[in-house]
């Protein structure tokens, strides 16, 4: 039977990189597996799988109770699909704090390390096979560690991301400044998504003080382009957290550049998350917080609603 490899819903560059990596690895070690992604992916995973030559994984629509498949990039329940209790999870690879919740069949290999990519972790636990991979799976592991790193501007980067980017980097020839301005750049137009498809781009579920948020990270070298748009936006996000079983959407507006975020603050509630999370004083409709790049490392752990 063959594995499915797949990520987390709304899919960004790690995860859609990662489950096509680690569905060759097995392939390579003889272990039959395809990747999946669990919805459309993000315009600079799109970019990243063009650019070195890969056609998008099919879309998950069902998981048939018994499939084997690899979690990557996510341990977190509500980040799969439905039915991933009844699927036979052979392994766990990520990069994020144990969520809980999944049950598994038997014992299985969990990998979590604190690194900024799981695509590093990925380089890692192939133990030599990641040195003659194919080019392009090269270029999806620096495409990942670059995306998730912010091109190592954000907190999470260790130095293992670093050094292993810059030894794929000179494997490749690529210019790491250059590339990355190129994903960033097809990261940030979001000029085709509606409010409401710009609200899940890259969205995750938390439970804070018993209030379910759906936290919403935009990372762009064109902030504008996104604030410009705060007044559709906030009308957007009542349907959004409807629609997604949430509370609350909260949405981060990440300026790579200016290593900052900006959080849309529309109400009081909004106001008093910040105020309490941040240290800041909210009184308009949008708050600046200089230095927040990560939601991983910055934003959720800070989060407080009492």
């Amino acid at each position: 039977m063959t594995t499915l490899v797949f990520g987390h819903k709304s899919p960004d560059t790690d995860a859609t990189g990662s489950a096509i990596i680690w569905a060759w690895y097995l392939e390579h070690t003889g272990t039959p597996a395809e990747p999946r992604v669990l919805g459309i992916p993000n315009g600079e995973a799109l970019f990243v799988l063009e650019h070195w030559g890969f056609e998008m994984p099919p879309v998950l629509d069902t998981l048939p109770e018994g499939t084997k498949v690899v979690v990557v990039d996510t341990n977190n329940p509500a980040e799969l699909p439905e039915g991933i209790g009844k699927a036979d999870i052979r392994a766990i690879i990520d990069h994020h704090k144990l969520a809980g919740g999944l049950e598994t069949r038997g014992p299985i290999e969990v990998t979590i390390r604190p690194l900024a990519s799981t695509a590093t972790l990925m380089y890692q636990l192939m133990d030599g096979h990641g040195g003659h991979a194919p080019r392009g799976i090269k270029g999806l592991i620096l495409s990942c560690i670059l995306s998730d790193t912010l091109e190592f501007r954000s907190p999470t980067t260790t130095e293992t991301d670093r050094r292993i980017a810059g030894l794929l980097a000179r494997d490749l020839d690529i210019d790491i400044p250059a590339y990355a301005a190129a994903m960033f750049a097809a990261k940030s137009d979001v000029s085709a998504l509606s409010d409401a498809e710009l609200l899940r781009v890259d969205a995750k579920e938390y439970s804070v003080d018993g209030l379910r948020l759906r936290i919403s990270v935009l990372e762009t070298t064109s902030p504008a382009a996104v604030l410009d748009r705060a007044p559709g936006l906030v009308a957007a996000m009542p349907a959004v957290a409807a629609e997604e079983g949430a509370d609350l959407v909260l949405l981060f507006v990440i300026d790579i550049l200016r290593e900052e975020a900006v959080l849309l603050t529309p109400d009081a509630l909004t106001r008093g998350i910040a105020e309490k999370s941040f240290g800041v004083s909210a009184t308009g409709d949008r708050v600046t917080l200089p230095g927040i790049m990560s939601r991983k490392k910055q934003i959720v752990p800070m989060l407080k609603v009492n």
